[in-house]
């Protein structure tokens, strides 16, 4: 996906940050590169704000790349990063890796430029047949599945629920809570391939009842 070198201070709205943090690692010397984000869940919070201010005052006579990565991002952090993007100390460079523009304030689009890179992976792909799922389709599928991303099963469930539409099946008041649980449960760090598994298996199970 990346050709070269950011080198600017610069928002990357993104499907997968790890994955994206890998695609750009070879362009940089790893002893130049600072990566803050929150290893307890996937939001970051003013903590790590903090901790990018802290570094970003650490004098460095090259170019230091600091990563900024969160899922969502707080308020309250945003503001608190405000002044240091505006003017960021020399040699610092800021890159913002999250999977949400919404959470990013107006304040830091004012500040750097972003690149919308989100890309619907999986909408049109999906390859279940929502009408006739039954155990195997569901063993199979999660099978190639078990290592999938929180941000990829994000993007699966959007699909399974559009192919459900398309495919005219009519959901239980109890399945549409599901589905709508189940961002939620991601945030929450929840087990991806065990959302994916209730809402398969719920959907198997109304199958079964209509026949």
């Amino acid at each position: 996906m990346y050709d070269k070198k950011i080198d600017k201070s610069t928002i990357l709205i993104v499907n997968d940050i790890e994955k994206t943090l890998s695609d750009l690692s070879p362009f940089y010397s790893p002893h130049s590169v600072r990566i803050i984000k929150n290893e307890e869940k996937d939001e970051f919070q003013l903590l790590q704000a903090n901790q990018a201010i802290k570094e970003a005052y650490i004098a460095s006579n090259e170019n230091k790349y600091i990563f900024l990565c969160g899922s969502t991002f707080r308020k309250e952090a945003q503001n608190s990063l405000l002044k240091v993007l505006e003017e960021p100390p020399k040699n610092v460079v800021f890159i913002i890796l999250t999977n949400s523009k919404s959470s990013i304030l107006p304040t830091i689009y004012s500040r750097m430029p972003y690149k919308y890179m989100k890309t619907s992976l999986l909408k049109d792909e999906i390859s279940l047949d929502i009408l006739k799922l039954d155990l195997k389709d569901i063993y199979v599928f999660l099978k190639e599945n078990q290592k999938i991303s929180k941000n990829d099963a994000k993007t699966t469930i959007e699909a399974i629920l559009l192919k459900a539409n398309k495919q005219n099946m009519k959901l239980t008041s109890t399945q549409l809570d599901l589905f709508s649980k189940a961002s939620k449960l991601l945030e929450l760090n929840s087990r991806p391939i065990n959302i994916l598994t209730t809402l398969l298996l719920s959907l198997a199970n109304q199958k079964t009842n209509i026949n």
